[in-house]
């Protein structure tokens, strides 16, 4: 009666999407990792990670963690605390994590944010243009 519906026509649809909206869990606050270093320390690594991601693309987790090494960045004491890391490089906005669908399984990877190309172009444009005068708006008679 009152999920199935029958006869009621948009009531089994509200319920239903009412049901859905209330069984999610709520998306975890990554702005309030704690990075189990101190943050000079932290920030550091974040700097080094950063650099190991630009320099290589879009990695996944294990590859990052190679590249960490390989790199030999001081501070991270295990791919545990790279995860954390990682986590907490995306809440300062620092990465952005996107998935690849590769058959039926799906690929997660870190990549650097790009700088933002419109302030870019509107900063050098705005460099370039002479400022020219503006013409009067009085009507002479």
């Amino acid at each position: 009666m009152w999920f199935g519906g029958g006869g009621g026509g948009g009531r089994g649809v509200a319920a239903g999407l009412f049901v859905r909206y209330f069984s999610r869990k709520c998306a975890v606050n990554v702005r309030k990792i704690n990075p189990k270093v101190p943050y000079q320390e932290a920030s550091s690594i974040a700097q080094s990670l950063y650099q190991v991601i630009k320099q290589n693309g879009a990695l996944s987790i294990s590859n990052t963690w190679i590249q960490a090494k390989e790199a030999g960045i001081s501070g991270l004491n295990s791919k545990t605390h790279m995860k954390i890391m990682l986590k907490w490089m995306r809440g300062r906005k620092m990465l952005k994590l996107f998935c690849n669908h590769v058959g039926s399984s799906k690929k997660f990877l870190h990549c650097t944010l790009p700088e933002d190309p419109e302030v870019a172009q509107l900063r050098s444009s705005l460099e370039h243009k002479p400022q020219t005068k503006k013409r009067s708006t009085k009507r002479k008679k």
